[in-house]
């Protein structure tokens, strides 16, 4: 069973009323000027602990080189889009805020980046080719007044939007420092990444692709959650929808995270001094993850002109979902 998707707004729209490349997930139903979806995707997914998953609508984008862009969006079409950069190996499928997005008018897309979920591989993904895919689906949508998230993993994916010019503003939530420059405060693990995708990063990438996966890298999340993520996790429907979202970010395999985690590990896309746009740094106190930020942003606060730096005692790594609502009025305020 199908129904209509809803119709995207474009720049210049063609004679046909379609977006150019911009089409459906297969097995979709009957267009109506845009995106087509099935209603199974957009009701939910069973989780493995019963709760349920709520999916925004999926779409594709047919990029010039023949690869599909995929994310997942909710909220009202004519919203002020808000590009959501996932964290490390997840898919789109997740949001966040979504009960807050239609009093606000706000449009949530969660993109997969290439490899995760239904993007297309692209073994030679850069900072500079991501943005570049974006920049397409802008065009293609006729966004304006973009403003961006970047959750964990996905801060450095968003500062790369942000230094192409597609966005106007970005929120990084708990998100991955400019570690090179934080060397002197990484635990050994982390620092010993960098080394080694350093010395060799074409064969960390590879053993990365061959020992990661869904459940590995849950793992990793569950033993560096400080206990009050972890209670969260475990003991909410946020646990589930997180390992959802992981096992859809790795639906092709490891080797898109590998590229990823191969990328983040590398110099930052825009000196964090070079950045124009306001910039809203979000971190928990009691955020125990060794890959988010060393000071909790204080460094990165000082470097970015005109950076907002919120700090909140009571919050972990997940507060992206426990204050949603404040990251978003801000953000769009």
């Amino acid at each position: 069973m199908t129904r209509p998707g809803r119709r995207a707004r474009e720049r210049n729209p063609p004679p046909s009323g379609e977006i150019p490349g911009h089409r459906p997930p297969p097995e979709a139903g009957p267009q109506d000027g845009g995106a087509r979806i099935t209603a199974g995707e957009r009701a939910g997914a069973e989780t493995p602990r019963g709760g349920r998953v709520e999916r925004g609508t999926p779409s594709e984008l047919l990029l010039p080189d023949g690869r599909d862009l995929a994310w997942s969006e909710w909220g009202p079409q004519d919203g002020r889009p808000v590009l959501f950069c996932p964290g490390a190996g997840m898919s789109g499928v997740l949001g966040f805020g979504t009960d807050v997005l239609s009093e606000r008018g706000l449009r949530l897309l969660a993109l997969d980046r290439p490899g995760l979920g239904r993007s297309s591989a692209d073994p030679g993904k850069t900072y500079g080719s991501w943005a570049a895919d974006v920049g397409h689906l802008v065009d293609a949508l006729g966004l304006r007044r973009v403003l961006g998230v970047g959750f964990s993993q996905g801060a450095p994916f968003a500062v790369a939007l942000a230094g192409a010019g597609l966005l106007d503003a970005v929120a990084l939530v708990a998100g991955q420092d400019d570690l090179r420059a934080q060397r002197h405060l990484l635990v050994p693990d982390v620092a010993g990444m960098l080394d080694a995708a350093d010395a060799d990063p074409a064969g960390f990438e590879r053993e990365i692709a061959r020992v990661a996966g869904a459940d590995w890298l849950w793992q990793v999340i569950l033993t560096t959650a400080a206990p009050v993520d972890r209670v969260r996790y475990e003991s909410t429907d946020l646990g589930p929808a997180v390992r959802a979202a992981l096992d859809d970010g790795f639906r092709q395999g490891a080797a898109g995270y590998a590229r990823d985690l191969v990328t983040a590990l590398g110099p930052w896309p825009v000196r964090p001094e070079d950045l124009t746009v306001p910039v809203h740094l979000w971190y928990g106190a009691q955020d125990t993850s060794t890959v988010h930020s060393p000071d909790l942003g204080r460094t990165l606060a000082d470097r970015i002109p005109g950076a907002r730096h919120t700090v909140l005692d009571d919050e972990g790594g997940a507060l992206l979902w426990t204050r949603a609502r404040d990251v978003l009025d801000a953000l769009a305020a």
